[in-house]
């Protein structure tokens, strides 16, 4: 079976005891320097070492909050690691275990591509667009939609921010993300005729200047490398197998799968519903296979699949090992910073505009 970049077969990897004690002892020696942020997604072996975990939005969050630690050990990818530089307090130094741990999806949008976009999309248009990036974006991007007058949403706060977008324009501009974007578009009842896609280098994005003054959203051609490979055949072999299943996917999947799912929401919203879920009950759930393996482990009176038979598994937050994150530790204790992400002045400006936005308008109530 052949796969493309950012993803591959789930490999349950287990460190070394050695270097799992010397990382806690690190930890508790430098506890009053750092402060570890772990995503879901990563491995069971580097989890355990988060003081914090969670999904992008609240990470973001805590990263913005968490103001009196110097170093913030983002067990991550860059993107995340860039938003938590942004968003943190001057002194503050961001550090991340595997330098070159991207986003397959993140690098579907390049600022330039976007901003060609932009300029021929407002060439057609006199209506006021609302340009949306994906957290799942590079601080450029983030900083473009800062100056343009957007926001940055995550998976679990899409649907407010696009209810803010609608609120003050005409159109929505929304990157990188086609299945999260369209997803939420049309949860909030907009026409699919509406909703078009912007294709990378073709001219207008492949469409004709009709498709563009008559659509309401706009939808940039990335993806998610894993949560486009679960498909409605997966939903349909495992509710064969089980009758009574409840399925719940992940919106970067793609719409087939969403309207074939029970439920769908970010990584903290599956958590949620299958925490709420009476003992006994069954759930697929179509979301990297880290976490799902890990619900697995929490709920263990409760039946947990993947939606994929092999599941599947982000290979660059698999990235970040525990021998990694030692080196890292290490490093900091004889005052050495390695790895570290930051973000330029003038890009930090704007991109903070845009996800302070997010921050504001959903913690409005």
């Amino acid at each position: 079976m052949t796969y493309e970049n950012g993803v591959g077969p789930f490999e349950d990897l287990k460190s070394d005891s050695q270097v799992v004690y010397k990382i806690k002892k690190l930890k508790e020696k430098l506890s009053n320097k750092i402060i570890i942020l772990g995503h879901h997604y990563q491995r069971d072996d580097v989890i355990q070492f988060a003081d914090i975990s969670g999904d992008s939005f609240k990470l973001s969050k805590e990263a913005a909050m968490n103001k009196d630690k110097e170093f913030i050990v983002f067990c991550g990818v860059e993107f995340m690691a860039e938003s938590a530089d942004i968003i943190s307090s001057d002194f503050q130094k961001v550090v991340i275990p595997e330098i070159k741990a991207g986003c397959s999806l993140a690098d579907f949008a390049s600022l330039e591509n976007v901003e060609n976009a932009w300029q021929e999309i407002n060439s057609i248009v006199d209506e006021k667009i609302i340009p949306i990036t994906y957290i799942n974006s590079t601080a450029n991007l983030k900083s473009f939609v800062g100056k343009n007058n957007g926001s940055v949403c995550t998976s679990s706060n899409a649907s407010k921010i696009f209810d803010w977008a609608m609120e003050r324009g005409e159109k929505i501009f929304f990157f990188p993300d086609q299945y999260l974007g369209g997803n939420t578009a049309i949860s909030k009842g907009i026409d699919k005729e509406k909703i078009i896609l912007w294709k990378r280098n073709k001219k207008y994005g492949g469409n004709s200047k009709e498709d563009i003054l008559n659509a309401k959203v706009i939808l940039w051609d990335g993806y998610c490398s894993v949560h486009k490979r679960f498909s409605v055949e997966d939903i349909y072999r495992l509710r064969e197998e089980y009758p009574n299943i409840k399925i719940i996917s992940h919106p970067e999947c793609k719409n087939e799968v969403i309207s074939n799912s029970d439920e769908f929401g970010s990584t903290s919203q599956i958590i949620q519903a299958i925490n709420d879920s009476p003992d006994g009950s069954i759930w697929g759930v179509g979301t990297e296979h880290h976490l799902v393996n890990r619900l697995k482990e929490m709920y263990p009176k409760k039946t947990i699949l993947s939606l994929s038979k092999i599941g599947n598994q982000c290979i660059t937050m698999a990235s970040n090992t525990p021998e990694k994150l030692l080196y890292i530790l290490e490093k900091l204790d004889s005052g050495e910073i390695i790895n570290q992400i930051t973000v330029n002045d003038e890009v930090k400006e704007f991109a903070k505009l845009s996800l302070n936005k997010m921050i504001e308008i959903t913690s409005k109530k």
